[in-house]
């Protein structure tokens, strides 16, 4: 319900490519999961690798497409207590949480993680495990890329909260609705 302005809607629009391309990867990731089954109760051989690959794909993709859902508006939240409240205070309560409180944590968080995964780059970090995976730093990049993607996508909902409650940016008018879905 709330308006969109020209850079909610571009951001908007960028997260939401992102995350439907991004989507495909719970197709492999239930392929891998699926091959790891088969092989470890039909054929009777587990795989380190294997395991490690599914664990590794379900996080990626969880918080590569996280994103997406706040941009569609399909994240979590306590929707009976927010439905009591005006459209008006359901936007200071949002703007304000974003703001004082999601952004803030996102920046720490992202701050850390992008060292966090360059030192497993540097170390040339892997599974401890003789037959896991190389390379640890992959899935450890996709930690700071999911929270940069989560900041844009709330700094896109902020505006849109601007855009209600102080009418600053201007309200985008559209020919047709857009649904991101």
């Amino acid at each position: 319900a709330l308006p969109t302005n020209r850079l909610s809607h571009a951001l908007d629009t960028a997260i939401a490519a992102i995350g439907k391309t991004l989507s495909w990867l719970w197709i492999a990731t239930l392929a891998v999961v699926l091959t790891n089954v088969f092989s470890r109760f039909i054929l009777g051989r587990g795989s380190i690798a294997l395991e490690e690959m599914s664990w590794h794909l379900f996080g990626a993709t969880m918080i590569l497409t996280l994103a997406y859902a706040v941009v569609t508006d399909d994240h979590v939240r306590v929707d009976v207590l927010r439905e009591k409240f005006s459209l008006r205070f359901q936007a200071w309560v949002e703007l304000l949480g974003i703001v004082l409180l999601m952004l803030p944590i996102l920046y720490f968080m992202i701050d850390n993680l992008i060292e966090y995964a360059y030192r497993s780059f540097d170390r040339g970090e892997r599974s401890q495990a003789p037959s896991g995976l190389p390379y640890r730093f992959i899935i450890k990049s996709t930690l700071p890329i999911g929270m940069i993607l989560i900041a844009i996508a709330l700094s896109s909902r902020a505006l849109r909260c601007c855009t209600y409650l102080f009418h600053f940016p201007r309200e985008l008018h559209l020919r047709r609705p857009t649904d991101f879905r």
